[in-house]
């Protein structure tokens, strides 16, 4: 028996030693597609195989990053770009499942409100931003509106079929031993939809830029969006793209701290080679 088991965890070792080379091996070769790409850019701008006025390239985007942090005028851009996606990424994936578990707690609500919420998500939603100004003013909540108008029909949409697919075999055992419908959610339901609000949450991150962008677009004196429409105007690309490069780097961070999440909720079993 215990040969046996040497055996098993002998086996184990060598996997997750073969799951961690896996996973290094990843981590190079992004870096180095990474750095290959952003070196075939620079010498195609020093080289001038493309237009640099319209294209630019890395070093210019990094010495102008760094030129507006030194005068201060990037970090409240910046700043309050962040404070605007994070915002409308929390409220759009908590209004989102909320509206989910009552849709999956009144299923006579649900049957009533399904072709309603078919027809706002065809909507065109970046649409809806003029119509978000013109009620909230041109501000904070009006961008805000604009990214939940994204995320929060998404989400719901997504979340509830989660529900709906649970399997209910395992929603009849609870209800054997008497448990209430609260139970069955916070002890079934709710669980077993974990992946796929992760999953959601994942999809969000976009969702979140591109309305606050869009918001910003339209309405902003302040922020990433503002900057590219003021690069646009007057005919800084570099401006633009190094804007666009922050927000590249930004969101990538948000989206590996929705993956920590991932490892909290899910345990390290999900942790993908």
């Amino acid at each position: 028996m215990s040969m046996n088991m040497s055996w098993i965890h002998e086996i184990h070792k060598r996997h997750l030693s073969a799951a961690r080379r896996t996973r290094w091996a990843v981590r190079v070769s992004q870096v180095l597609l990474l750095t290959g790409l952003m070196g075939l850019w620079e010498a195609a701008g020093r080289l001038g195989w493309i237009d640099v006025l319209l294209f630019s390239y890395p070093s210019k985007l990094l010495i102008q990053i760094c030129n507006t942090a030194a005068d201060g005028s990037l970090f409240p851009h910046l700043g309050i770009t962040v404070l605007e996606t994070v915002v409308g990424f929390i409220l759009g994936t908590v209004f989102g499942t909320a509206i989910a578990a009552l849709l999956w707690w009144m299923p006579f609500v649900s049957r009533v409100l399904d072709p309603f919420i078919v027809v706002l998500n065809s909507l065109p939603k970046v649409a809806l931003g003029p119509v978000f100004i013109v009620g909230f003013g041109p501000g904070f909540i009006s961008i805000v509106a604009t990214t939940l108008s994204l995320t929060v029909i998404i989400t719901t949409l997504v979340i509830y079929n989660s529900f709906r697919e649970v399997d209910q075999n395992y929603i009849k055992v609870i209800s054997l031993f008497g448990g209430s419908k609260a139970q069955t959610f916070r002890y079934v339901v709710l669980p077993a939809s974990f992946p796929t609000i992760v999953s959601t949450l994942k999809v969000n991150v976009g969702l979140a830029w591109v309305g606050v962008i869009v918001g910003e677009f339209l309405v902003a004196k302040e922020g990433l969006g503002y900057l590219m429409i003021y690069g646009f105007q007057v005919f800084n690309f570099t401006l633009v793209l190094s804007s666009l490069l922050l927000i590249a780097v930004v969101a990538t961070l948000m989206y590996q701290g929705v993956t920590y999440i991932e490892r909290l909720l899910m345990g390290s079993d999900m942790r993908k080679p």
